[in-house]
């Protein structure tokens, strides 16, 4: 089975699983180094504002300001 797993790896190689790892022997393992920084990202931002902009996107006043937006049926 194959499973991925993020890391981050420092300016001098050193990867640093970001989950905890349980195998019962060793494995091989491929290491893709990504062009974007380390750090949160925004992806990151965005999923962790999701639910307080969902709550606040999904009340009633919020309908009626883009109801004009809304296709005629």
């Amino acid at each position: 089975m194959i499973r991925t797993v993020e890391a981050m790896i420092d300016e001098r190689g050193n990867v640093r699983l970001l989950e905890p790892v349980q195998l019962v022997s060793s494995h091989r393992a491929i290491v893709v180094i990504l062009d974007d920084p380390a750090g949160p990202g925004i992806h990151e931002s965005a999923l962790l504002s999701e639910q307080a902009l969902a709550e606040d996107w999904s009340r009633p006043e919020e309908d009626a300001a883009w109801s004009h937006l809304q296709q005629a049926r």
